[in-house]
């Protein structure tokens, strides 16, 4: 079975994230599965960036601690990830630049900013030549390499699509005319199956909200969720969506839930500091139960932190945004497969109980690429619930905009029609939306809006357990650590321990009766999670009173892998 990890390390500009997906598409065509990540520093120019790819038969959900062939673009990411290297790992690196040697390494030796210049006019064009350089050393057809560089580049006209050729064949020519030796690390093409598609987790947020009827989109640039906007953006003329760059995250909260008040689907994205901004508009969606999907991509903080890296420590934050008591939902997606039911079932949830509706994703999920078999555009739907024109032309009737009814849902009209008022107001309201401050009013109310919240939750499905429940010791994962946690498992497993896992990507309301039923014979149970203070285990003792044996935590600002959790848990156990 293939499974290769290519590593492209350089400086901010030198377009690691350009190769990283040419590969990714370029393998992807090939037959193969392939999950690509990226380390960036917040900086322009300069400082130390890599992408990592790896390619697999078989799909795959994160990366690899071990590196099979390393591109290094500069001097500086050959001392840094020599050791990290395979038996008989392969780097290839700029031969003006140094001389490299080590036990057990093919090292390459390739002019590549000298073959970028002189056949890309542009030493930028050096990724190019490596690629090239690649498709020799590896065995890949460098024909598919040169399509790929036609679609990528062909925007930009046909003397930049030439250019990236040209470089690329001057690394594919050099190394085939100077390394006669046997590379150790051969990639074929596979048998033509079905076609895949290679996305990001921003991606198919975009996507899925707009198979989902989105039409309105406010938000403020702020890493990790730019991606999202710039994609949405980028289809506002093909699907008539109406893109918004707010002058900050306050204004982009109040646009939304305006526009989704006159009936519109609304949706904004963010990360923790710009969340925080919208914390005082949320509570408005709660007291007016204006549904409304926001996007929380998670970064470390406090304040600007980490602003490139990843963690999952808002957890607890999005829970509880808001001053006073109202319901909500959490999700919570591990895979783009996850993402693309979970963002619809987010804007018909939000629909149906007229509540905010929060998506929690992080760095290392909004901007990873993972190759994708299908989505099935039949499992998208697109449900406005409890929307009403009975009362357009009864003049003799009173709309009550919060009539309290038995399962805390009042029919909505929008505004504008014919003979009927709609009246709302945050502050607390009668039934027909006038402000009150009758204790009896305002005790209705609170548990009128507060009945959706068990509502929502037999609306959740259950928890993922991998590969079956009930064993003697499970993992308790939500979010983005849901791949790095299904190959410890595995690892595990075949290492004979008993070990399952459970995901959470509906987090909230917390399906406490689905979790309490897949737990209920586990002697040892683990949160694994990346922040500093256990915040899913504190939510699973709040919700359910089970022990915790032990936390495995990560706050260092980079994801999981697999063999870091199995090292974690054999020091635990």
């Amino acid at each position: 079975m293939t499974d290769v990890t290519i590593k492209i390390g350089g400086q901010a500009g030198q377009g690691m994230q350009s190769i990283s997906y040419i590969l990714g598409k370029l393998f992807t065509r090939g037959g193969y599965y392939v999950f690509t990540s990226q380390d960036i520093m917040s900086r322009i120019r300069g400082g130390h960036n890599f992408s990592q790819i790896r390619v697999k038969s078989e799909p795959v959900y994160c990366n690899s601690e071990l590196v099979n062939v390393l591109i290094a673009l500069d001097e500086e990411t050959v001392n840094l990830h020599q050791n990290e290297m395979v038996e008989n790992g392969v780097i290839i690196y700029d031969k003006e630049k140094g001389k490299f040697e080590g036990p057990g390494i093919s090292f390459f030796p390739i002019p590549l900013e000298k073959l970028a210049k002189d056949y890309g006019k542009d030493k930028i064009m050096v990724n190019a030549v490596a690629l090239g350089a690649l498709m020799h050393l590896t065995g890949y057809p460098v024909d598919l390499l040169y399509n790929v560089l036609k679609e990528e580049f062909g925007a930009k006209g046909m003397e930049i699509v030439n250019r990236n050729l040209a470089s690329a064949r001057a690394g594919y020519d050099y190394a085939r005319g100077q390394f006669r030796r046997e590379c150790p690390c051969k990639i074929g093409l596979k048998s033509k199956g079905q076609k895949r598609m290679l996305i990001s987790g921003s991606e198919v947020i975009g996507l899925t909200a707009i198979l989902s009827g989105l039409k309105f989109y406010a938000g403020y640039p702020m890493s990790p969720s730019t991606p999202i906007m710039e994609y949405i953006a980028s289809k506002e003329k093909d699907f008539n969506i109406v893109v918004e760059q707010a002058e900050d995250e306050i204004s982009a909260i109040n646009m939304i839930i305006g526009a989704a008040f006159t009936g519109v689907r609304s949706m904004t994205a963010t990360s923790g500091g710009g969340f925080a901004l919208m914390v005082e508009g949320i509570s408005l969606a709660g007291m007016t139960e204006t549904p409304v999907v926001i996007v929380v991509s998670q970064r470390p903080g406090p304040a600007t932190g980490f602003p490139t890296r990843t963690e999952q420590g808002d957890l607890l934050f999005t829970i509880h945004a808001g001053h006073g008591e109202f319901p909500r939902a959490v999700f919570a997606p591990g895979t783009p497969e996850q993402a693309f039911l979970l963002v619809n079932k987010a804007f018909n949830l939000a629909d149906k109980y007229q509540v905010p509706v929060i998506i929690l994703t992080d760095q290392h999920f909004n901007d990873s690429f993972w190759t994708v078999d299908s989505f099935d555009l039949a499992e998208i739907s697109i449900e406005r619930y409890e929307v009403t024109n009975k009362w357009l032309n009864q003049r003799a009737y009173t709309y009550k905009r919060y009539n309290l009814t038995d399962s805390g849902i009042s029919p909505r009209i929008y505004p504008g029609l014919r003979n009927q008022v709609i009246y709302a107001d945050s502050d607390e309201h009668t039934e027909e939306g006038h402000i009150t401050e009758s204790a009896e009013i305002r005790n209705k109310m609170v548990e009128k809006r507060l009945k959706k919240l068990e509502a929502i939750r037999m609306e959740l499905s259950s928890c993922q357990v991998y590969p079956r429940d009930n064993q003697d010791i499970m993992l308790i994962t939500f979010g983005s650590t849901f791949g790095a946690a299904k190959e410890a498992i595995d690892i595990l497993q075949k290492q004979g321990m008993k070990i399952g896992m459970l995901h959470l990507s509906e987090v909230y309301p917390f399906p406490r009766e689905s979790v309490l039923a897949h737990l209920s014979f586990s002697q040892k149970i683990f949160t694994l999670e990346n922040n500093a203070t256990g915040q899913l285990a504190r939510l699973l003792t709040t919700e359910t009173r089970l022990k915790v044996l032990d936390k495995i935590l990560k706050y260092d600002g980079r994801p999981f892998s697999a063999p870091e959790i199995v090292r974690r848990v054999e020091m635990t156990i």
